[in-house]
């Protein structure tokens, strides 16, 4: 599988669709554990695509990035796709999607955290401040509360990085 270079280094990001980060938390369940793909818009911090999957395999990371894409209304001429050098990005159809739709691909150098700081935060805002404080007793209850946390944090959270307002209010008014 091919690695792309990082792209993002010293990139300056001042409106909705020029960079969207993605990555993989895992998600406790009972006496097991799911695994949450999520793409943010850095301009942002919209949630743009995100899947709740059983396995780490490409399908969950590549159904967020087509609930991600299914934005109509959205340019993604000139975006950016950064993510860590996972196998869920690398992979033949998840790069085939993104060139598809003449995204270009940025990955980390060294899957290093910081090199994909946001996504890693993002991911510790919904865990901090919503999923690690609940316990989900099966799959279908950890999927549902999934939406309701990226509807609240989407459309209710104001963000000090947005200007205290939320990400859906930042991404809509460009």
């Amino acid at each position: 599988m091919k690695k792309y270079p990082n792209l993002i280094r010293g990139f300056k990001f001042d409106s909705p669709n020029q960079l969207w980060v993605s990555d993989i938390t895992y998600i406790s369940i009972e006496d097991t554990y799911a695994y949450l793909s999520l793409i943010t818009d850095a301009s942002s911090r919209k949630i743009m695509g995100y899947y709740l999957s059983r396995t780490l395999e490409s399908e969950g990371s590549l159904r967020a990035l087509k609930l991600a894409l299914s934005d109509h209304t959205a340019s993604f001429q000139g975006l950016i796709h950064h993510s860590d050098r996972g196998v869920q990005y690398c992979c033949k159809d998840y790069v085939e999607l993104l060139k598809a739709n003449k995204i270009r691909i940025s990955m980390t150098e060294n899957g290093d955290p910081y090199e994909n700081a946001l996504a890693e935060r993002v991911n510790g805002i919904l865990k901090d401040e919503w999923l690690d404080l609940e316990k989900f007793h099966n799959f279908q209850q950890a999927k549902e509360r999934i939406s309701q946390v990226v509807k609240i944090y989407n459309e209710f959270r104001p963000h000090l990085s947005c200007g205290m307002k939320t990400p859906a209010q930042k991404h809509n008014h460009k």
